[in-house]
């Protein structure tokens, strides 16, 4: 199974929350430790000005080794998620750390004011994701992605992966070398809420990754697919965001 390392949520990402991809396969696998806001959406700017008061600090901290990588994502279309905060890092263990590291850098800057949401996002939900595969260009993700969060056969959760690994990468890489999306990746559920995987595509621009959304979904099934038959018997149910992507590390 290919491992990638994560630029940056996703995104988001991501996004999620999200990446560059390893090229050799005994590269170290990366853990992307995303906090999903649930914000009062008159507040939002607030919330988005703090991000970007801390974005010093933030890339200090990937810079002194704290943390592999971080980002700020804002709510596009979807769900009931308005913001996305999350950084990345090469073990579970050193997400934790990375998240006491950011906590207390942002506080020595701006005190109680953290500079994460403005006091504008009062709820959360905290994912851990494990990257599993994905590919994308040397530039890094585009300016706006497409995350599908699934909720999966806890049984069988591992045979999507194998499908993902076998049949959905070289689709998905193939759309990204022919300009059709900036980059996808696919990430396991290592500690968190309902959903148990989470794909994510970027492109430069929303009608560009709904063109490759598209073209993506109608390869993976195509002719009524067997293998893109069972993946959807597996990970069926599933939930779409589509998400701005304002500050990530490069």
């Amino acid at each position: 199974m290919k491992k990638i390392s994560i630029l940056g949520m996703a995104t988001l990402s991501f996004l999620w929350a999200g990446m560059t991809i390893a090229q050799e396969e005994e590269e170290e696998t990366v853990f992307t430790y995303a906090t999903y806001q649930y914000c009062d959406t008159s507040k939002e700017d607030a919330a988005d000005e703090n991000a970007a008061k801390g974005v010093d600090v933030m890339n200090k901290l990937v810079e002194d080794g704290a943390i592999a990588g971080w980002g700020w994502m804002a709510h596009h279309t979807g769900g009931q998620w308005r913001r996305i905060r999350y950084h990345n890092a090469t073990s579970i263990e050193a997400a934790f750390e990375g998240l006491e590291a950011i906590n207390e850098a942002l506080t020595a800057e701006f005190g109680e004011d953290d500079g994460g949401d403005g006091g504008a996002c009062p709820r959360h939900d905290d994912y851990i994701w494990q990257g599993e595969n994905g590919g994308g260009g040397d530039d890094g993700r585009g300016a706006i992605g497409f995350s599908v969060y699934f909720k999966c056969d806890i049984v069988r959760e591992g045979r999507a992966d194998e499908i993902v690994d076998e049949y959905v990468a070289p689709i998905m890489n193939k759309i990204v070398e022919d300009g059709g999306l900036t980059s996808w990746g696919w990430s396991s559920h290592v500690i968190g809420g309902k959903y148990r995987r989470l794909h994510t595509t970027t492109a430069p621009d929303l009608n560009t990754l709904l063109a490759g959304r598209a073209k993506s979904l109608e390869e993976i099934y195509a002719d009524n697919s067997a293998a893109g038959a069972e993946f959807a018997e597996i990970c069926g149910d599933h939930t779409d965001y589509i998400w701005r992507i304002v500050h990530e590390s490069q």
